[in-house]
């Protein structure tokens, strides 16, 4: 008996009927289970009263868990970033500055190669609005924003948030157009981006304080393995400050002082330690400083700020040319002298000062290193310049507690000379070549073009190889002494800089150079993205775009792929092949980890450019459709951008919001893969067998 045929009878057997109901549905509920519209922000709003004329609106967002949503602040050519648009402002209420977030994380995405910034666990979000229109009822917001784990959802919320009648409110004149320069002086904000989107309305309600518990267990910090790559780097930062020259005397002087000063060798022990802890104590306070000045958040937005890119590459090119010996960086003398007096008056209180004293001292050669720390701490956000800090001091200082509990080291420690420049010298070129990253940040940003990959690996060749030529003594600098030969040690360096500079100058063609990864810019952002001739990283067969079908492109590892469906179909139709859909984004993580990973292995890449037709979708793809070609659906949502289209069709026809999906058909749309007829973010051997599994099914 199938579904029609069970509500034909509705007398004698009502309770066989409904029975039948109920099974049908538990069927049907169980064979979707793994292809279901997945929600994974359930969104709260409120709204609370400031002054007379002025409101806050608030919105608070319970992220499931392993699931996080990117904040407005995530920069351009990474994963999608939180919109927010206000539908129903003109004439009815301003911006009072811009939306300010709760807790978010920061970190770098090695795919789109940006520090992307996210929420975890809840999602906090307040504008403060100033009231025009005393007769305004609602307040209409919408957010448009992507939340990822294993795969990716674009999702567009609205609310809509209304006006109690108990907030009595006063009539402000409108914003002219002569007042808005002096408006925009103030921070208020007259105009914003209407987004075109439609979705359910999300009631107005409070999270009670069950739910509230949650969001806070949820919200609980997870350990941050980025913290202990920046407390590594800032350790082995402060032992390269040691082999200076402003630092590397002061070893034996200092701990001989502690050792001599001392009435037994357990005081001065004691006092070397207390002497370390002061070093340690002395940067981890810059440290705070430095993120207190600035607050976490702010940090984190100023990663991604064009002026804060460019800023810090003019200090890192000062630090730079400080290194290699053009000047030096001091602090004044007068704070040194002030320093000293205070350590001859001994005790522990005298022992910081000395601290302070060597920190001081030693800043011309240490100070560039703890810029560069303090600036690249900065772009992680949080606690990162502290911690930095800590790493670099502890290894700064611990030189000097191990040599005064045993002296008897200090005489295998090499003599001062030339080779302390020669270490400075290293540093330096290696801050120049660190100062492009951030010019090239703004220039990504601003989408300049300026400093596209070739021009970024040349400038990066040109620095190694006059490193090379350096460290084999073909180029010497100001403050060099005589070179008659080159050490062992220095021989080594050089080869291995040699190399490395070897190793950078194919990608000047195209390749992947996947050692620096994360410091150029991506591939696509090049002068030839595809590599001289059109041939990507070797492995391409689409040599010209000229030769391609209509709708064509070459794509990923120079797959031919469409971006139209009716375009991939009909080219499918014409050489019956069939058809590998990709539900796909521009700022999808784990499509292009899976583009990267999956698509390029030798046994996967044949397949998808001779024996499928692909069709890549793009669902975050904000191309407005032609009016005649925008429509409204059955659930009342509008279709109006060429990513609502592909959205919609992989909803109704796959009934899943995911990316990435992936579906092999015939010709006629239905599926060939019976086991899996979808799939998403697998490994190699799982998408092979499955890739096989449709192919072979095709007739």
């Amino acid at each position: 008996m199938n579904f029609n045929q069970s509500r034909q009878t509705v007398t004698s057997r009502n309770f066989l009927s409904t029975s039948i109901l109920f099974l049908l549905f538990f069927f049907f509920a169980f064979a979707n289970s793994n292809a279901q519209i997945i929600e994974p922000v359930k969104w709260t709003s409120k709204i609370e009263k400031k002054s007379e004329t002025n409101f806050v609106l608030i919105f608070d967002g319970i992220i499931e868990k392993d699931w996080h949503m990117y904040s407005q602040f995530t920069p351009e050519g990474g994963p999608l970033a939180l919109e927010i648009s206000f539908k129903n402002q003109k004439g009815n209420y301003n911006l009072v500055g811009k939306a300010k977030e709760g807790k978010t994380k920061t970190s770098f995405n090695d795919v789109f190669e940006v520090n992307e910034t996210y929420f975890e666990g809840k999602a906090h979000i307040e504008q403060e609005i100033q009231i025009t229109n005393p007769n305004l009822k609602t307040v209409e917001v919408e957010f448009d924003f992507q939340v990822c784990k294993e795969v990716c959802i674009n999702s567009n919320k609205k609310f809509s948030i209304a006006i109690p009648a108990t907030f009595k409110t006063e009539t402000i004149p409108a914003v002219t157009e002569a007042q808005k320069d002096e408006t925009k002086r103030e921070g208020l904000a007259v105009d914003t981006v209407e987004k075109v989107a439609d979705s359910k309305v999300i009631k107005l309600e409070k999270i009670d304080n069950a739910t509230a518990k949650v969001v806070d267990d949820l919200q609980k910090p997870a350990p941050a393995r980025s913290l202990w790559s920046i407390f590594f780097i800032a350790f082995i930062s402060g032992f390269a400050a040691l082999l200076t020259p402003c630092v590397f005397p002061m070893i034996p002087m200092t701990v001989s002082f502690f050792t001599k000063q001392s009435k037994s060798r357990a005081k001065g022990i004691r006092n070397a330690i207390i002497y370390g802890l002061s070093i340690i104590a002395i940067y981890v306070i810059l440290g705070l400083i430095v993120t207190k000045i600035f607050g976490a958040d702010a940090l984190n937005a100023l990663s991604t700020d064009v002026w804060f890119n460019l800023i810090f590459f003019v200090i890192l090119v000062i630090f730079a040319t400080s290194f290699l010996g053009a000047f030096e960086i001091m602090l004044p003398n007068s704070w040194a002298n002030k320093a000293d007096q205070q350590a001859d008056k001994g005790g522990i209180i005298g022992i910081l000062f000395m601290a302070l004293a060597l920190a001081i001292v030693s800043f011309s050669c240490t100070g560039p290193i703890v810029g560069t720390l303090l600036v690249e701490a900065a772009s992680n956000g949080g606690i990162a310049p502290v911690v930095g800090m800590l790493g670099f001091s502890s290894a700064l200082a611990l030189p000097f507690m191990l040599f005064a509990m045993f002296p008897g080291w200090l005489n295998s420690l090499p003599k001062s000379g030339g080779w302390l420049n020669t270490v400075k010298v290293v540093l330096g070129f290696l801050e120049l070549a660190l100062a492009f990253k951030f010019l090239s940040n703004a220039d990504l940003v601003l989408q300049l073009h300026f400093l596209e990959r070739e021009v970024f690996i040349a400038i990066w060749v040109a620095i190694f190889g006059a490193l090379t030529l350096y460290l084999f003594g073909k180029i010497t600098l100001p403050h060099d002494s005589p070179l008659h030969h080159i050490s062992v040690g220095r021989l080594y360096l050089g080869l291995i800089t040699l190399m490395f500079t070897l190793y950078l100058i194919p990608g000047l063609w195209g390749a992947p150079l996947k050692l620096i990864s994360a410091f150029p810019p991506p591939p696509t952002y090049s002068e030839s993205p595809f590599g001289v001739g059109g041939s990507g990283n070797g492995n391409s067969t689409v040599s010209s775009e000229k030769n391609l079908p209509k709708g064509a492109e070459s794509g990923p590892h120079g797959i031919m792929v469409f971006h139209d469906y009716e375009d991939g179909l009909a080219y499918a139709k014409s050489i019956n092949k069939p058809i590998m859909l990709d539900f796909t984004g521009y700022a999808c993580v784990n499509c292009r980890k899976m583009e990267n990973n999956v698509w390029s292995d030798e046994r996967i890449l044949p397949i998808l450019k001779n024996e499928v037709v692909l069709i890549s979708l793009y669902v975050d793809d904000k191309r407005e459709l032609p009016g005649d070609k925008q429509f409204v659906t059955a659930s009342g949502d509008k279709i109006e951008t060429v990513g609502d289209k592909w959205t919609e069709f992989m909803i109704s026809k796959y009934k899943t919001n995911t990316q990435p999906l992936y579906v092999i058909t015939d010709l006629k749309g239905n599926n060939l893969n019976s086991s899996k007829p979808t799939i998403s973010y697998v490994d190699v051997e799982e998408y092979l067998v499955w890739l096989k599994e449709g192919i072979s099914n095709f007739k």
